[in-house]
């Protein structure tokens, strides 16, 4: 979800390696010891078109920790997504991987309906209609006032770390206690002439009823490359876009952030109460805690277990999932946050993560988190606390569900469409990361005639184009994949 680059970012891998006119499937019968790999690699990354990037790889064996490349692996790089494999590993460490995020309704005695989240991120419309469905068999009919009570996460919904152009997007939503529909707004955008503006459609259509739209794309020829930048406004109802989508090419969807999350939730709430017969009479605006109130459970829904919602966070890299799973830890969490914080829940669940992975092995001065899904450029993470993070994993008793969790080169998620018809497919278990200037690719691989891997490769501090570092990324995953045992 929330990449609007995915067609510029498409790639072709070219396998250059001993020779340059090398096709895929001649590269495949390769194979290299491991003293040849540090050359490789390095015939790879000292291109001069790397000369102004910065890299990080550390490649080590899963049994015996093993060194088999190294490079700056113990400085700090921004991780991008990758930052989600310390995220998700504390949160399976700390959480029952069938624990399910509960969301409830109480009534008062008087006819008032609270409505309390705690955090689920896959809340939709389906769950609000069961909860009216619940109601009415009650035979409740009448609610006098709906009232929601958003302290669940205390502090600040919006990261301060994250860019100003990424909060307004849906993968930038803001993270609170009652997420509805990722807290984003959907819309489709369709090419249409040659030189028009792209067609907007929202998906749901009352929602354009709301917004005003500033529409600076335009469709282009079938050569042209393709982007697209979504925005809106923080004051006004007005959503920005431009970038441009070849003529003919399929609809993209995009996601914008909603501005005010709880009333949204509750907006959409008492319409769904309506269309199930029951009347509200007053919305209360904003949220109000039931910490102290003599309240009676009504209804309630439970979201997918934490063990698919991590699946969620690391195989489509769903930045609304991580945030909402990484503050699941800092709501149980004891910790002081060793500086004070405008987002209590947040300081508390980076700690916590801290706290959990030093226990576990994870050297605590390898990394420095801002967020939980790597959005952040405060992040700083080594590919040593990569490294170490997945061997841990690797040996903890429920190892499959985190290995699982990932993307399977050729196969799934982030990673269906890189390495097909290559050893690494269906062989390489990895999360990626990308943001403007930063590429990474982090996990385990198992070469046909070589023993299996942990790695990471990330490289930072770059003004070429993403597909040129993911390219690159991947060839030196593919050497990996040709390592043989040598004398």
């Amino acid at each position: 979800m929330f990449n609007f680059l995915l067609k510029q970012i498409t790639i072709t891998l070219l396998i250059v390696f001993l020779h340059p006119s090398l096709t895929l499937s001649q590269e495949t019968s390769m194979e290299i010891c491991p003293n040849q790999l540090g050359s490789a690699i390095n015939a790879i990354v000292n291109r001069p078109l790397f000369r102004r990037s910065r890299w990080g790889i550390l490649v080590e064996t899963l049994s015996d920790q093993t060194t088999i490349y190294s490079l700056d692996a113990g400085y700090y790089f921004i991780p991008a997504s990758t930052a989600k494999l310390l995220t998700t590993a504390a949160v399976l460490q700390k959480l029952s991987p069938l624990y399910r995020i509960r969301t409830s309704l109480y009534g008062d005695g008087n006819n008032n309906i609270y409505v309390v989240g705690r955090g689920d991120p896959s809340l939709t419309e389906i769950q609000l209609q069961s909860l009216a469905q619940q109601l009415k068999k009650q035979g409740i009919e009448k609610i006098n006032q709906l009232i929601a009570d958003d302290s669940y996460f205390q502090g600040t919904a919006v990261n301060p770390h994250w860019e100003w152009e990424d909060v307004q997007a849906g993968y930038g939503a803001p993270i609170n206690s009652l997420i509805l529909n990722q807290n984003a707004i959907d819309l489709v955008l369709s090419p249409q002439g040659l030189g028009q503006p792209l067609k907007v459609n929202f998906v749901n259509p009352a929602e354009g009823q709301k917004w005003q739209i500033e529409n600076n794309s335009v469709t282009v020829a079938k050569n042209e490359k393709e982007f697209l930048e979504i925005g809106r406004d923080f004051i006004q109802p007005i959503i920005r876009i431009s970038g441009q989508l070849q003529v003919e090419s399929p609809p993209e969807p995009v996601y914008v952030a909603v501005v005010t999350p709880v009333d949204k939730f509750l907006n959409k709430f008492s319409q769904v109460l309506a269309s199930a017969g029951i009347r509200v009479s007053q919305i209360v605006k904003g949220s109000q805690t039931t910490a102290n109130l003599n309240l009676t459970e009504l209804a309630f829904v439970e979201s997918p277990t934490v063990a698919e919602l991590v699946e969620k966070v690391n195989k489509k890299s769903n930045n609304v999932y991580a945030e909402a799973l990484l503050r699941q830890l800092g709501v149980r969490s004891r910790l002081v946050p060793q500086k004070k914080s405008a987002n209590e829940t947040l300081a508390k669940s980076l700690e916590e993560v801290k706290v959990i992975l030093t226990r576990l092995g994870v050297n605590p001065e390898s990394f420095i988190l801002a967020d939980g899904s790597g959005l952040s450029r405060h992040n700083l993470v080594s590919p040593e606390a990569l490294v170490q993070t997945l061997r841990v994993m690797a040996n903890f008793p429920l190892a499959n569900i985190y290995r699982n969790s990932l993307p399977v080169a050729g196969v799934s998620g982030t990673l269906s469409d890189r390495f097909r018809n290559s050893l690494a497919q269906e062989n390489l278990h990895a999360k990626t990361g990308t943001i403007s200037g930063v590429s990474s690719l982090a996990g385990y691989i198992n070469p046909p005639n070589f023993e299996p891997l942990i790695f990471s490769i990330i490289v930072n501090q770059s003004n070429l184009e993403i597909k040129d570092l993911r390219s690159a990324t991947d060839e030196i995953a593919l050497l990996l994949t040709k390592l043989k045992p040598c004398n």
